[in-house]
């Protein structure tokens, strides 16, 4: 993808599409009625889409499935205050994507460095379960999450839904780009990085490792660092 089709009118100015999605996006029914229960349940928590995390200049951009239900649904950042934050932030801060101290909310310190972290689906769907509309629907947001950032160059899929959902958003079939843990993909001037999913159920039955999961932003670091050689 050229440089110039990744950016957009939003880039540089105060309005992003994060700003443009708001708290009450329509869009999905059951999403909107399972966020509108929640709220009356626990008036406290976030309960609305959940925006991005870090900076649209970022050169690295990682894509999760969706809010979980007491983490970013409550939080309102994403991968914060669940298993799967626990291990994400702890890799990232190991290979310099992330600075501070995690403590699962998001007004902890912690800094993303030269990363962004966005989901697929951006309202948590009853048991963390999205459907392919909402899916869909959502896609247009992660096309313009990835519009907006004029630097990227990397992406990291977690688990086949964001694989699926990032393919569909840069406009690649599918069946020209499987997904597969550690697989790496070229796409218009991006390199596609897979990882499974660091849910607590995958790392519980050793479908995806601790280390298996390092691995993945191990070679991201080193891509973006032999990138940043050449140039």
């Amino acid at each position: 993808m050229p440089a110039d089709a990744r950016t957009s009118d939003v880039v540089g100015t105060k309005v992003g599409i994060d700003a443009k999605v708001g708290r009450d996006c329509p869009r999905c029914p059951r999403l909107v009625a399972f966020r509108e229960a929640w709220r009356d349940k626990q008036p406290t928590w976030h309960n609305a889409p959940v925006p991005s995390f870090g900076s649209a200049a970022a050169r690295l951009l990682i894509v999760g499935l969706a809010p979980g239900l007491q983490g970013a649904n409550r939080t309102g950042r994403p991968f914060t205050g669940d298993w799967a934050g626990d291990l994400l932030y702890a890799t990232l801060k190991q290979y310099a994507f992330a600075a501070g101290e995690y403590a699962e909310r998001p007004d902890d310190g912690l800094s993303l460095v030269d990363a962004r972290i966005t989901n697929a689906v951006r309202c948590v769907p009853p048991e963390n379960k999205p459907v392919g509309e909402e899916i869909k629907q959502c896609r247009d947001f992660l096309k313009a999450t990835i519009a907006e950032m004029p630097n990227l160059a990397a992406i990291v899929m977690l688990g086949r839904i964001a694989h699926d959902s990032t393919v569909a958003a840069l406009g690649r079939r599918l069946a020209a780009i499987p997904f597969g843990h550690g697989a790496q993909h070229a796409v218009d001037g991006l390199t596609l990085f897979d990882s499974y999913h660091c849910s607590r159920y995958n790392t519980n039955t050793g479908v995806l490792t601790p280390q298996m999961f390092r691995d993945v932003f191990a070679t991201v670091r080193r891509f973006l660092d032999a990138r940043n050689a050449q140039h």
